[in-house]
């Protein structure tokens, strides 16, 4: 099998994470992280939406990790990016950033809010 280097063109990938924290283009964000196309930004968690709402017509899917274990977004965040036309898919923030990582590669209109694994 032959492996191809993936390539993300301007985009910033998820480089790691480690207990409490996410690196991002080679910057270490303490906490939660918004990353998309555009850049990474410090996400407060389930209760700080507007972020997320800022990305309404730049997205076509948000990938929402809940931390190390795969749990339920609120409903009213899920309803409130769905009816704005954002596809939710929540998994474990690991699963997360991997998945993004590969989707941005292929040049997808894509963003992960991610809850860190741990402190």
């Amino acid at each position: 099998m032959q492996m191809k280097e993936l390539e993300f063109s301007d985009a910033l990938p998820i480089d790691g994470y480690g207990p409490g924290f996410f690196r991002i283009g080679g910057e270490v964000i303490e906490g939660g992280v918004l990353v998309h196309a555009g850049g990474a930004l410090k996400w407060d968690g389930m209760d700080d939406a507007a972020p997320l709402m800022a990305l309404v017509g730049t997205i076509d899917v948000l990938f929402l990790g809940t931390g190390a274990e795969i749990a339920h977004p609120p409903t009213a965040l899920r309803k409130a990016l769905e009816e704005a036309g954002i596809g939710v898919e929540a998994m474990a923030s690991p699963a997360a950033a991997r998945t993004y990582n590969v989707l941005l590669s292929e040049g997808r209109r894509i963003a992960a809010a991610l809850l860190p694994v741990g402190a």
